[in-house]
């Protein structure tokens, strides 16, 4: 009886992070802090997060940009996705060396719809994110909130589907209920490979919006569940603009002209953020 009631749970906080009518997601990233510091776009994390809150389905965060960035009045009902790994920065070569930092008693506690992890697959620290991962994936089963794992690509490693088919094939066999990686070539392969799993793709460095548009295009229609955009939308000179047409493709299915026609009406009174 008690694993089909975490069943249930898994499934309610699933439902949260993935709308059930389209099992589609616009998920917003805004985690770069974590090992970034103050990044373009995130320096007034307030202000970015309440900017772009009401036209995401999810928020990818950290423990402390809830306590100190968001008004519980803004967040409202909005799930978020909480990082849980990190514990180390860009002055640092070997961004692999991370470790779980929060525990699952603080995300419950924080009321979380999930958690996510990093894992560097071909990286010095290969088997500890692995681990890291597995560890979460135990402690966070027994309370019914599922785990997304981040495919994170490793230095000497190709954004291919030979690579990323690897990482996200074995995060899927640790039990991640959802997989972040990287678009590429033959994506759809990648997502046959771990269906049903849930995958999510990456937007990586911004680009531009006919490029980030197109990616988030080709994304969902290769099978994938939706997008975590982070620094292709707050780092943009029309923000809403861009998460709006950016969920017109996930939710809506528009094609990317219709998207970029959504991105220029909102272009008028734009205001780039800090």
């Amino acid at each position: 009886m008690a694993n089909a009631y975490l069943d249930v749970g898994i499934q309610s906080r699933m439902n949260r992070i993935i709308n059930p009518k389209d099992n589609r997601v616009v998920m917003l990233a805004v985690d770069h802090p974590y090992f970034q510091g103050p990044t373009t776009g995130l320096r007034n994390m307030s202000a970015t997060i309440k900017t772009l809150l009401p036209y995401c389905d999810c928020l990818m965060t950290t423990r402390g940009a809830v306590r100190s960035n968001i008004a519980r009045e803004d967040l409202g009902s909005k799930p978020i996705m909480l990082r849980v790994s990190g514990g180390n920065s860009v002055l640092f070569d070997e961004l692999s060396d991370e470790q779980i930092t929060v525990s699952m008693e603080e995300a419950i506690r924080m009321d979380v719809a999930g958690v996510a992890v990093s894992v560097f697959i071909g990286s010095a620290n290969q088997q500890q994110t692995i681990l890291n991962l597995t560890d979460t994936i135990n402690c966070a089963e027994e309370y019914g909130i599922p785990v997304l794992a981040v495919t994170a690509v490793g230095k000497n490693m190709a954004r291919d589907l030979r690579y990323l088919g690897l990482a996200s094939r074995i995060c899927q066999d640790a039990g991640a209920r959802i997989i972040k990686t990287y678009y590429c070539e033959e994506f759809s392969k990648l997502v046959d490979w771990v269906a049903p799993t849930a995958v999510v793709v990456a937007g990586g460095k911004y680009s531009s919006p006919p490029d980030a548009l197109q990616m988030a295009y080709d994304s969902v229609q290769a099978g994938a569940a939706g997008v975590d955009f982070g620094r292709n939308i707050f780092q943009d000179e029309n923000p809403v603009g861009m998460i709006k047409a950016i969920g017109a493709i996930v939710h809506g299915n528009h094609t990317v002209k219709e998207a970029l026609d959504v991105y220029k009406a909102c272009m008028p009174g734009a205001k780039k953020l800090e």
